[in-house]
């Protein structure tokens, strides 16, 4: 009776902490997937593959800016990725264009500042490029055209993978000067529909990180993580953290803005400054998203995916460690506080309640627009592109 009242006791801590993790970062949740549906609700999608021809400095510094203007979504990203490709993007191109748009978007910088300090979401603007810069030499040195071909054809067979639909989704309004698009009427409809449709595209990732960041800081001992990432010995831990930091999160099937609440669970518990950061770059290598590599391009650039964009995230990660070292921009405290005590009436309350009711507004104007057929058509690449216009207006 007593082990069982244990159990309750542990799993509603756990429980708790996840909803407390929830509350912290609600309004920043918010605020940021507000922002993105803003830049993608006046950002088109229909020249991207243009904008992408080949993999030179110029044409990556492109692919990253938009990569940042567009959704958090892993799986919507891995998606749109595909479909830039086969439009004619350089697959170099088309694969910084990934990277960015689920490591340089707002909500992301939004949410790693709330929950675990500015250092964190600097070394992750700093980091970035670096990585896309590191994967395009490697692919320029291990990608070979065959290879390329290969994967265009297994990626024009159309087999589904996530979130297809919403990949495919453009209402972005194009006329007129930037404050009007936003306020015009249809420019308030392409943001409602951005917001709700990103929020349902990584609703999931973001509660099941909640999860397991709370029944991991409920229930595993601090000493297990300074033993895991070597904390006794700091000169070997910053070459061991980013090495494996990538390798949990490929395990944890957690990504998008999702892999943050672990992240700073991750860092209290020991892990390095560097490992923290390859940890939250490796959302794009967990499971799902390799198992949708396979069926979009086959399963040998799969696994020069997975190799490539793992030595660029330890490297880059690594180079950002000894960098902010020798800046002095390395937190010294492990003591991100990732839940509060209790609930109280503070200015994060406050600011959950006003983004909660600017949430409500976008919503309702969601469901005013065709809002209904727009969720059906997320996980669908068949529906035409003329439907979804259809709704926009």
């Amino acid at each position: 009776m007593i082990q069982s009242i244990d159990i309750f006791s542990n799993v509603g801590q756990a429980l708790w902490m996840a909803f407390a993790m929830f509350w912290e970062i609600l309004w920043p949740l918010i605020l940021g997937f507000n922002l993105s549906a803003v830049v993608q609700a006046v950002v088109s999608k229909k020249q991207m593959s243009k904008l992408l021809p080949d993999d030179s400095p110029k044409t990556l510094t492109i692919a990253c800016g938009l990569g940042a203007a567009s959704s958090s979504c892993s799986y919507a990203a891995a998606a749109l990725t595909r479909s830039l490709f086969r439009k004619g993007a350089n697959f170099t191109a088309a694969m910084a264009f990934e990277l960015a748009s689920t490591n340089l978007v707002a909500e992301l910088t939004i949410i790693i500042i709330v929950l675990m300090g500015w250092q964190f979401a600097l070394a992750e603007f700093v980091g970035g490029p670096l990585m896309v810069v590191l994967m395009a030499l490697l692919f320029r040195m291990f990608l070979k055209r065959r290879l390329v071909k290969d994967a265009e054809k297994q990626a024009d067979k159309g087999i589904a993978g996530k979130m297809e639909g919403h990949a495919l989704m453009d209402m972005s309004v194009t006329e007129g000067p930037l404050a009007q698009r936003i306020f015009s009427s249809k420019g308030l409809t392409a943001i409602s529909h951005h917001f709700v449709m990103d929020w349902a595209a990584v609703w999931k990732d973001i509660v099941g990180g909640l999860l397991i960041a709370g029944a991991l800081a409920a229930w595993v001992p601090k000493a297990f993580w300074q033993a895991f990432f070597l904390s006794s010995n700091p000169v070997f831990a910053k070459f061991w953290g980013p090495i494996v930091g990538p390798l949990v999160a490929i395990i944890s099937f957690v990504c998008s803005v999702g892999n943050i609440p672990l992240a700073a669970v991750l860092w209290n518990g020991g892990i390095s400054f560097g490992g923290v950061i390859a940890f939250i770059y490796a959302d794009l290598i967990v499971i799902p998203i390799l198992d949708i590599y396979r069926k979009y391009y086959g399963w040998k650039m799969t696994a020069l995916i997975l190799g490539t964009f793992y030595a660029s995230m330890a490297v880059a990660a690594l180079v950002v460690e000894f960098l902010f070292q020798s800046l002095g921009l390395v937190p010294e405290q492990r003591s991100v506080q990732v839940v509060e005590a209790s609930i109280a009436f503070n200015y994060t309350s406050i600011l959950n309640i006003v983004f909660l009711a600017l949430a409500a507004f976008l919503l309702l104007r969601f469901f005013r627009t065709g809002g209904r057929q727009m969720l059906r058509m997320m996980d669908d690449s068949s529906k035409g592109k003329k439907e979804v216009r259809d709704y926009a207006k």
